[in-house]
């Protein structure tokens, strides 16, 4: 009772008084030491330079700026890490909004943190459904969470399963396979579960074998035994699953044993234009998941990664969606005439099919983006002698043709 107590004070001390000091204090929090932080930061940059060069936030007859504030959450290493920053960014800093986070076991914890202080978190980076489904069990309490991006784990396997049907098909008559056999690749952390359970139960309808599950750490620096044993499986497909540093040691790893087996799912390394070099040259042919390439899944995608890349020399991530999430702010209280949180909440459920330049956003009734393909279900990329080629979805203009190794 009394840490409630404490909590509601602090919360009732610390609301910010954006209108009377003339700026919105938005917390970026990220793993600052990794390219997620890098790129959560790198997006709410732009947003905010966006936002003051073009005058500021319209609000109550005023201008506000747009003020940020860098968190390192630590979170890939650290739970309590991340719960510390956020508590410091609110208590210490007194951010009026958040926008980041990556680790969904992080995010669960540090979302608790938010809620207690009832301070609106944009979430760009964690796939768990949980943090959804807390927003439907306890709305008065969770109502201030919104996810931006990623789409929540089903949803993100409902983007690979139409991906793996398509390249599983190619396999089919190219090699002339028509029983595609599937290797599982996938960090053993909480955002993976939902993916690897949905992968063993559907794969065989598809008509595609499952020959194992591997599950590496985040971090690991050798995966020579999981891919000995996905040879030695005779693997057509390694479905990875994976978030952390590993996907580099995955990439250069199959190049250097001359794999014949393709890899694709969600390999966040592989997004990074640094992963061609990282890999030193060896991560041909892996693709994945992406969020942001030189095609058109909104009228703004395409300027912006020339506007990112211009700046910072090198292309988005999709943590770099923080952009979107600092404009959805803007567009809210601007809408709003306010930036109390409370009158906040029902302006953002209330938007449809918002532009950004990550994808096309419509909320359900957890806060999490309505998935659709060509909107909300990101594209997918492959490396090719050492350029990003995005090759799905085939309607979106821009796309090119896949290849296997």
């Amino acid at each position: 009772m009394l840490r409630k107590l404490l909590v509601a004070l602090a919360a009732a001390v610390i609301a910010s008084p954006a209108l009377a000091q003339g700026t919105v204090k938005i917390a970026v929090i990220g793993p600052m030491a990794y390219v997620q932080g890098e790129n959560h930061w790198m997006g709410a940059e732009l947003a905010r330079d966006d936002i003051n060069n073009a005058g500021g936030i319209s609000v109550g007859g005023k201008k506000l700026k747009v003020e940020l504030i860098r968190a390192d959450s630590n979170e890939i290493q650290s739970v309590s890490d991340a719960t510390n920053a956020m508590e410091r960014v609110i208590t210490r800093d007194k951010a009026d909004y958040v926008v980041g986070g990556f680790r969904s076991e992080a995010v669960i914890a540090m979302q608790e943190v938010a809620m207690d202080y009832k301070k609106l978190f944009l979430g760009c980076g964690a796939a768990d459904a949980k943090l959804g489904q807390n927003v439907e069990a306890n709305y008065d309490r969770y109502k201030y969470w919104f996810r931006v991006t990623p789409t929540k784990s089903p949803d993100l396997g409902r983007t690979l399963f139409a991906v793996l049907g398509s390249i599983a098909g190619q396999i089919r008559a190219d090699l002339k396979k028509d029983t595609p056999k599937v290797a599982i690749l996938a960090e053993k952390v909480l955002w993976t579960q939902a993916i690897v359970t949905a992968l063993q139960t559907n794969l065989p309808k598809m008509k595609m074998e499952v020959v194992g599950l591997w599950q590496p750490s985040p971090t690991a620096t050798d995966v020579t035994a999981e891919l000995s044993a996905i040879e030695r499986a005779g693997a057509d497909i390694v479905f990875t699953a994976v978030s952390g540093p590993v996907g580099i040691v995955l990439g250069r790893q199959m190049g250097e044993r001359k794999m014949k087996a393709i890899a694709f799912g969600i390999n966040v390394e592989a997004q990074k234009d640094g992963f061609w070099e990282a890999t030193a040259g060896k991560g041909n042919y892996v693709s994945t998941l992406d969020t942001y390439g030189m095609v058109e899944v909104t009228p703004t995608m395409i300027p912006f990664v020339k506007e990112f890349e211009a700046r910072f020399h090198k292309s988005p991530t999709y943590n770099a969606a923080t952009y979107d999430a600092i404009m959805l702010l803007k567009d809210a209280i601007e809408q709003a005439g306010t930036t109390n949180a409370d009158k906040l909440v029902p302006v953002l459920e209330g938007f449809k099919d918002h532009i950004g330049t990550s994808g096309t956003l419509t909320w359900d009734k957890l806060h999490d983006p309505v998935w659709a393909v060509g909107k909300t279900s990101g594209i997918a990329v492959q490396w090719q002698d050492g350029k990003k080629v995005p090759f799905w979805p085939p309607q979106v203009k821009g796309m090119q043709p896949f290849k296997l190794p």
